[in-house]
């Protein structure tokens, strides 16, 4: 299954977040999606799960345009933190497993092992870094075809990305993608194998990580640098 994006654009008045973006999205892939704020990374997210509509082109799921049902096979994690204070670690899995019929409490108890949260917590005594864990916890918990991640290691320390960074590869196989925006360029290069670029609501460049190495001996931090001067 491919997720396809096809000359995409989302305006708000005469500001333009997308114009014209192109490419697709398939399994057994983990992309980067990079590109300074403003660049159109979360419009294109929120677009790709069904939660903001295309000014004009659009993104397709299975041949048609993404929609609400859609949220079944494509997990969104974003930036906001959504989870509700008073519930507690293990309720924030009781929420889920009401709402997606492919979350796994075992796989979601298995991960929060791994990251060591307790989950009789209250979300609201978490720090920055366990809520981070908690939503990618609960996120990846999914069997879902595609993983949409909005900035999963914003504003946590070294260790805690390691952690998350863990889970993600952990989950990542032939029959699902994963998309990960992130400004920590350097630090994901070795986690992905493609790279999408955003620069001004447009699609800078789609390029494979290891003919970027190969064909033009730069890391993905050179390219950046290159793309977004």
């Amino acid at each position: 299954m491919t997720l396809c994006t096809k000359e995409a654009e989302k305006g708000y008045g005469r500001k333009k977040a997308l114009q014209g973006v192109t490419f697709d999205i398939e399994p057994g892939n983990i992309y980067a999606l990079l590109g300074p704020n403003g660049s159109g990374k979360t419009t294109w997210m929120k677009m790709a799960a069904g939660l903001l509509h295309p000014s004009a082109g659009g993104v397709l799921w299975e041949n048609h345009p993404v929609c609400w049902k859609d949220r079944a096979e494509i997990a969104f994690l974003p930036t906001e933190d959504y989870l509700y204070g008073w519930m507690s670690v293990n309720e924030v899995g009781k929420y889920y497993q009401d709402f997606f019929a492919d979350f796994s409490m075992d796989r979601y108890q298995a991960l929060l092992r791994q990251m060591e949260l307790d989950g009789n917590q209250k979300v609201r005594t978490l720090s920055t870094g366990m809520r981070a864990k908690c939503k990618v916890a609960v996120t990846m918990a999914r069997a879902a075809k595609v993983y949409l991640l909005d900035e999963p290691f914003n504003g946590i320390d070294l260790l805690a990305r390691d952690s998350i960074l863990q889970v993600i590869l952990a989950s990542s196989d032939p029959e699902n993608a994963i998309v990960i925006s992130s400004h920590l360029v350097e630090e994901i290069e070795s986690a992905v194998n493609r790279a999408i670029f955003f620069r001004n609501g447009l699609m800078a460049a789609d390029l494979d990580i290891e003919e970027l190495r190969t064909r033009e001996g730069k890391s993905l931090a050179d390219k950046y640098r290159e793309l977004m001067q």
